[in-house]
């Protein structure tokens, strides 16, 4: 997908989300366009983490429509699926680093993973991001000698080593405190404003005031847009 396409970035149709053969979200439609800031509410168990495992292609999709950045899920195959993620930023509420290695080489394994070869072009790349997130010192170190607010940092550094379309978080600031995770919201900010589209799912009902943006929210088997209809933010 051409980043420079007007076709949006996330787009549903009919889609019904399942977690273990139940149904989650049914009949879902909504579009996501490059450089759209949205959050993702609803109570834990309403299908918040399933619809974004089904987006990055971690849980199948076996009815409707959904294409990922330029990928129809409905069609994809398993080996295109590497490919698929190339495009995305994914970052999880567990940092999932490993700890017995350094963040350059936390990275860097990132980095090969993806297909780089070039040593001088990785250790660039991962010098860009890291300035990106606030860490530019920080590549010796391991996870385990950084805060909390540091780890979920390099995470998102993590995230943007592709330079990703879309950037899908699950509950990225849940295990931070409230100062931590509002540094953690500025940086998401940021990075939005530079061009790449984000959908976080979050609980943390202030980010929605202090930083208004579209809502998606989970309800009883449906999801609610709020450019297309108004609902109450309790009930999560």
């Amino acid at each position: 997908m051409d980043a420079f396409s007007g076709e949006p970035v996330i787009r549903t149709k009919d889609a019904y989300i399942l977690q273990e053969q139940h149904i989650v979200l049914s009949k879902i439609n909504f579009s996501v366009t490059k450089g759209e800031f949205v959050y993702l509410i609803g109570r834990t168990g309403s299908g918040k983490s399933s619809l974004l495992k089904t987006l990055y292609a971690d849980l199948p999709l076996r009815s409707g429509e959904i294409t990922v950045a330029g990928y129809p899920l409905h069609q994809v195959r398993s080996k295109e699926i590497p490919y698929l993620r190339r495009k995305l930023g994914i970052i999880f509420q567990d940092f999932q680093l490993f700890f017995d290695r350094s963040v350059d080489e936390n990275l860097r394994f990132v980095l090969k993973a993806t297909g780089w070869k070039d040593s001088a072009a990785m250790k660039k790349r991962i010098a860009e991001v890291l300035l990106k997130v606030g860490l530019g010192t920080a590549g010796s170190k391991l996870p385990w000698q950084l805060s909390g607010g540091e780890q979920q940092r390099v995470v998102v550094a993590r995230a943007l080593l592709n330079e990703p379309l879309v950037l899908l978080a699950d509950e990225p600031t849940g295990n931070l405190d409230p100062e931590v995770a509002q540094g953690i919201l500025q940086l998401f900010l940021d990075i939005n404003r530079s061009g790449t589209a984000i959908l976080m799912a979050t609980h943390n009902h202030a980010f929605l005031h202090q930083f208004p943006a579209r809502i998606l929210k989970c309800y009883q088997g449906q999801l609610l847009d709020s450019q297309k209809e108004k609902f109450s933010l309790s009930n999560t």
